[in-house]
């Protein structure tokens, strides 16, 4: 006999199923392969790269790889050909046991982009398993006193294949007593027995042999067969019979060892013995079930005595047995099936698939950091995942497909202001209460060069001696880059240009790595006083960055030139041969000594003296400590010698001082012997006369007219005082009038603010005046000299006022030299005035220069300057410049010289201030008066020279 297990509607409802999964994987975009397990060793899949669109050449470089989780190495890829094979042998019933599907699922991913692709690769069943019953033999016994038709229940055959090649029938071998019953469509109960069609007897068949053959529908058939061993019984006709032949219960997992599962009852219509009942599992059950419940015999309760894992198996059927106490003992049989109930007791799994880090800070927005996969063993809401990341990052989490996430970025980067990110990725299932599972990663952030080396200012300024020793270090610049690595590597190196006619890199140099900053050749003061450049620093990244700093080195002055004598006209040098008349007077002027020194400041204030003679006899000459005239100190007599060497030395105020000598021979002369000297005399002598009387009755007038107007700014001021509202600070009193008063002339100082309410005239302007004294007839003029003499034997502490700072130079362009100092005469037979000349201030090198001498008191008049090689014009003895500049005021000096012979000496009176046009256009008022003047000035001077 032969049954069929399946049916045609079992087979319809297999299409329908494979026909949905075959319509819900196109969906999703997956591509699907099949191949038959136990397939040999490199079994063409599919070709994997060609189908999934990639290029041979690019599998390698793309790191293209294949990962299945849990399935080993079963399929693999070949990269020179993109072919899919099989790798090692594929067991279906290993892999998915019974179930009616099985795949491995692959996951494909590249790099460069990345990218994931998902792979089912269907594992066809072939018929390589026969059936198997639980046992080789089964003993069966059976009262004689059984009724016919009476069924007896037999555990049937499995097959670990599916499909056609598990679909079983069943065949009895051939007897007179038993038919083979046909199974029940109901899934769940194995219909398979044996039917009594023939009373049995113990005395004609005490024992009866049965073969029960099991074959399925695969090509070839396999086939399993069962002993079946009959041993027939006396008595005890009556056997147990159940409530139910079936129970189906509903167990949650993770319930505690000894809960109820169910409580049977069965029961026997015989009495006594053969009516009491005893309760077991079937000889059938499996280890697996033994091991999870358990029964008691008396009652038929089966409770629990394992753990119930519901991840581990979802249902469990167990066959009890009711047996009696009969001497022939009978015995019932009933299935329960226990399906076990999820709970939410598995945490969501999470495993980072593929990272790529660090990732750059110039990444772009929706860059793939990372590919996160998560599960849960749990089934429906409780295997529900959701992820969620660290709040407050550029990063978030996308879902790409079924429990995959890709970890982006989401918005810019700025490895300066942070380098690392450490995120947490939570994965939470939907149980009620939910597990959640947490994974963290560190994303670095690679530094790009986005920031350039930047300096702690824009500009320094340095100040070095010159006369420096070549290769000195002079200054350090630093520039500090933001980024890291080789981006924040800095080098320095100059800008070159040229610095005159030299190239910058002669003068100075930097290190590359330090910043240190030397000077490669001693550098000269009186040749380069500023020396500006400027220093590139670039870092290492790619694309460079850099940036650049100024550097104003300047060059202070040291004592390192003597004072170097000028000759007295042209072509002289050497000594300086003089004639004088025995008949001058005291103070007449015998010669003057002129010397410049090519320092500045204090280096380049010259002062004169004059040695005494030999035997210690006294000498009737004296020499100007600042001027370097040469006069008498008295009338010479015959007492005197007729020739005298007179020894000059020049010192400037350097520390240590620098001294030059002049010699000067004076020879006395008579009247007759000098026609020249005397007509040039008596000239000199008539001239400054007259010249005297002009000035006076200037002075006089210029004096009242001041006066007057001094008065009645004085009133009105006063009256406005009065009358105006007295605000706070309005109308303060301005700072004192400084007047210093020296053997040449006196210095007027003041600085005065108008107040606001007094006038509107702009800003406040600073004056400087100064007035040539009243000279005294020429009786007084020579203890008036000795006085002179004596006040300058010892200079002035200097006013600290006139420091002279070098920033205040650079920002004049101006240096201090002294060239050549012009004199204005006072009057005749009086004391010269010495006066600079001076060309504009410009900043140019080759242009005039001028300053005062740094540290010069007011007191002193010394005044140094100094002619540039590309301005030819230099003011000869007496004249005076146009204007020059007071150190440490925006003031300028404007002089304006009229001639000696005019009533009033112009030159006798300077003012010092800003508005130099006002005295421009009262020059202009003069006309042809003052260039008649000024020519007659000349003519005087030229005579006061010889």
């Amino acid at each position: 006999m032969e049954f069929s297990w399946g049916s045609g509607q079992e087979s319809r409802r297999l299409l329908l199923l494979l026909l949905l999964l075959a319509t819900w994987e196109a969906g999703n975009g997956q591509l699907h392969y099949s191949v038959s397990e136990e397939a040999k060793h490199g079994t063409f899949v599919g070709r994997i790269a060609q189908d999934l669109g990639l290029e041979l050449a690019e599998l390698v470089p793309r790191l293209f790889r294949v990962a299945s989780k849990g399935r080993g190495d079963l399929l693999e890829v070949n990269l020179q050909n993109g072919i899919l094979f099989v790798n090692s042998r594929i067991d279906r019933e290993e892999l998915c046991g019974r179930s009616s599907e099985c795949s491995i699922h692959l996951e494909v991913i590249v790099d460069g982009p990345l990218q994931v692709f998902h792979v089912d690769v269907e594992v066809r069943d072939i018929n390589d398993n026969p059936p198997v019953f639980p046992a080789t033999q089964k003993n069966l016994s059976i009262a004689e006193s059984r009724p016919l038709d009476s069924r007896f229940p037999l555990e049937g055959a499995s097959d670990a294949d599916i499909g056609e090649n598990a679909l079983l029938t069943y065949r009895l071998s051939p007897n007179e007593y038993f038919s083979l019953e046909k199974p029940s469509d109901d899934e769940l109960v194995k219909g398979l027995g044996l039917i009594l069609w023939k009373s049995l007897d113990r005395e004609e068949a005490p024992e009866i042999f049965l073969v029960l053959t099991a074959t399925d529908g695969g090509k070839p058939e396999l086939t399993g067969t069962i002993q079946l061993l009959i041993t027939v019984l006396d008595a005890n006709d009556n056997a147990p019979a159940f409530d139910r032949t079936l129970y189906k219960v509903r167990l949650p997992e993770n319930v505690p060892n000894g809960t109820l599962v169910i409580k049977l009852n069965a029961s026997d219509l015989d009495e006594g013995l053969n009516g009491d009942i005893v309760y077991s599992f079937s000889n059938d059950v499996s280890p697996n079930v033994k091991s999870k419940f358990h029964i008691d015999p008396i009652t038929g309760q089966i409770i629990v005595k394992g753990y119930i894992d519901f991840e581990e198996s979802k249902s469990y059927e167990i066959i009890v047995e009711g047996i009696d106490k009969g001497q022939l003992p009978l015995s019932g049989h009933c299935r329960v099936i226990v399906e076990v109930e999820d709970n939410n007791d598995h945490v969501p799994d999470l495993e980072f698939k593929s990272l790529s880090l660090p990732i750059r800070e110039d990444a772009p927005l929706g860059t793939v950091i990372a590919l996160i996969s998560v599960s849960d063993k749990d089934m429906g809401v409780n295997g529900l995942v959701t992820c969620s990341l660290t709040s407050h990052v550029p990063f978030k989490l996308v879902s790409t497909f079924k429990n995959y996430y890709s970890l982006v970025l989401d918005s810019a980067l700025d490895r300066e202001n942070v380098s690392a990110y450490e995120l947490v990725v939570t994965a939470r299932d939907g149980g009620s209460p939910s597990l959640w599972a947490t994974a963290s990663v560190s994303v670095e952030v690679a530094d790009v060069n986005d920031n350039a080396p930047a300096f702690a200012q824009p500009e320094y300024t340095v100040f070095v001696k010159e006369n420096n020793p070549p290769g000195c270090h002079i200054f350090t610049v630093s520039a500090r880059d933001a980024d890291a690595q080789e981006n924040a590597l800095v080098s320095y190196s100059l800008v070159e240009r040229r610095v005159g006619e030299r190239a910058l890199s002669s003068y100075v140099s930097v290190h590359a790595e330090s910043g240190k900053v030397y000077a490669l050749q001693p550098l000269d003061h009186e040749e380069l006083e500023l020396l500006q450049f400027q220093v590139s620093a670039r870092d290492a990244g790619v694309p460079s960055l850099g940036s650049n700093v100024t550097l104003q080195v300047f060059v202070l002055d040291e004592n390192d030139n003597a004072p170097a004598l000028l000759a007295p006209r042209a072509g002289g040098i050497g000594s300086v041969n003089e004639l004088v008349p025995w008949s001058v007077g005291a103070g007449h002027v015998v010669a003057k000594v002129r010397a410049v020194d090519a320092d500045s400041g204090y280096n380049a204030w010259l002062s004169y003296e004059l040695q005494p003679g030999t035997g210690g006899t006294r000498i009737p000459f004296r020499v100007g400590l600042y001027t370097g005239e040469i006069s008498t100190t008295r009338v010479l007599d015959e007492a005197d010698a007729p020739r005298h060497r007179l020894l000059v030395l020049v010192k400037d105020h350097g520390k240590p001082a620098l001294t030059a000598t002049a010699t000067v021979l004076v020879s006395l002369v008579e009247s007759g012997q000098a026609p020249k000297a005397s007509s040039r005399a008596l000239s000199g002598a008539v001239g400054p006369e007259a010249a005297l009387v002009d000035v006076n009755v200037y002075l006089i007038i210029a004096i009242c007219a001041v006066s007057s107007l001094l008065v009645l700014t004085l009133l009105l001021y006063t009256a406005l005082r009065c009358s105006a509202p007295p605000t706070e600070g309005a109308c303060a009193p301005g700072k004192p009038t400084l007047v210093c008063s020296s053997a040449v002339g006196s210095w007027s100082y003041s600085q005065q603010r108008r107040p606001r309410v007094c006038s509107g005239e702009g800003p406040p302007k600073t004056d400087l005046m100064a007035f040539s004294p009243s000279l005294p007839d020429s009786r007084d003029r020579e203890d008036q000299l000795q006085t002179t003499e004596e006040s300058f034997a010892k200079p002035r502490q200097p006013n600290p006022d006139w420091r002279y700072s070098a920033s205040l130079r650079a920002g004049m362009h101006s240096s201090v030299h002294l060239e050549e100092a012009g004199i204005l005469r006072a009057g005749p037979g009086g004391p010269d005035q010495q006066w600079p000349t001076v060309s504009s201030a410009t900043p140019e090198p080759e242009a005039g220069e001028v300053s005062p001498p740094v540290g010069a008191g007011v007191n002193s008049n010394s005044w140094t300057f100094k002619y540039g090689p590309g301005n030819p014009k230099q003011s000869g003895p007496g004249e005076l410049p146009d204007k020059f500049i007071i150190p440490g005021s925006p003031a300028i000096i404007s002089i304006r010289q009229e001639p000696t012979n005019n009533q009033i000496d112009k030159s006798d009176f300077i003012t010092f201030g800003k508005k130099e046009e006002t005295k421009k256009k009262k020059k202009k008022k003069k006309g042809n008066k003052t260039q008649e003047k000024k020519e007659k000035g000349n003519s005087t001077t030229d005579n006061s020279d010889q």
